[in-house]
């Protein structure tokens, strides 16, 4: 049975990223995001430099579609390469009384979706000789995010779940690595209604191609945890040296759009 890569959110920004950087190892590929036309425009750039390519649109914040995905891709296929990209967000205070589907939505894609994928595919991994997972986290992981509270709290938990697995699969044939980029220039600010928060001022995003190549490296190592860039990694250290309540307040600055 030949090995396949399942990227999620693989439609466009970083998803399609690693698709690009897959494909050019002549690896077969499984894409898979809500845009069906998006996937295969893709696929189509993609023709002739990856293996075979399969399209598989599906809405993850909907269990029961994500579970007739992974039923789908793994029927024929050994998955030995998962990359849970797929990731949503909703910029606001938390008590507004506003977007509880959009957070509904983003802790079904970012907790529930990739927590089920993981769980099917390290048994699936293990039964065939092994393989790696990618979980997209986020610098956002290290701390509290006023005016961004649901997003900052998936991504302490893809942050903590893929520190956990990993040690429990040290020595074995499968590994876990959580990527944590910074701000990348993506379609996600726009998505997430982030355009204009303080954090956008401090400098340019990162790009996207830069910050999937570094995560694609660090998974094939077998790190478990990979920041990117000098600041992005100040920023994540900041919490193990100033109290809690100072680091919480500075990154709500930084997610409000009121910052000058």
């Amino acid at each position: 049975m030949e090995n396949w890569t399942l990227i999620t959110g693989a439609s466009e920004g970083l998803g399609a990223e690693f698709a690009r950087i897959a494909a050019a190892e002549g690896r077969n590929l499984i894409l898979t995001a809500r845009s069906k036309d998006k996937l295969t425009a893709l696929a189509e750039d993609l023709h002739g430099i990856a293996g075979e390519i399969r399209v598989l649109p599906a809405d993850l914040g909907d269990l029961s579609q994500v579970e007739s995905l992974w039923q789908e891709a793994s029927r024929d296929c050994h998955i030995d390469i998962l990359v849970n990209n797929a990731g949503l967000a909703g910029h606001g205070t938390f008590g507004s009384g506003k977007g509880w589907p959009r957070d509904l939505s983003t802790i079904g894609v970012n907790m529930t979706a990739l927590t089920y994928l993981m769980k099917m595919a390290i048994p699936h991994m293990q039964a065939q000789g092994g393989g790696r997972i990618l979980n997209v986290a986020s610098t956002a992981g290290f701390m509290p995010g006023p005016n961004l509270s649901v997003y900052h709290a998936t991504k302490a938990y893809v942050l903590s779940l893929t520190e956990a697995v990993a040690e429990e699969l040290r020595g074995s044939n499968t590994s876990v690595t959580a990527l944590c980029p910074g701000a990348t220039e993506t379609a996600f600010f726009d998505a997430a209604d982030m355009r204009g928060v303080g954090l956008l001022k401090l400098g340019r995003p990162a790009s996207a191609e830069s910050v999937a190549r570094v995560g694609w490296q660090a998974m094939k190592k077998g790190r478990r945890i990979r920041v990117t860039g000098a600041m992005n990694k100040m920023f994540a250290a900041a919490p193990r040296f100033a109290p809690r309540a100072v680091t919480t307040f500075i990154a709500g600055k930084f997610m409000s759009k009121g910052r000058g």
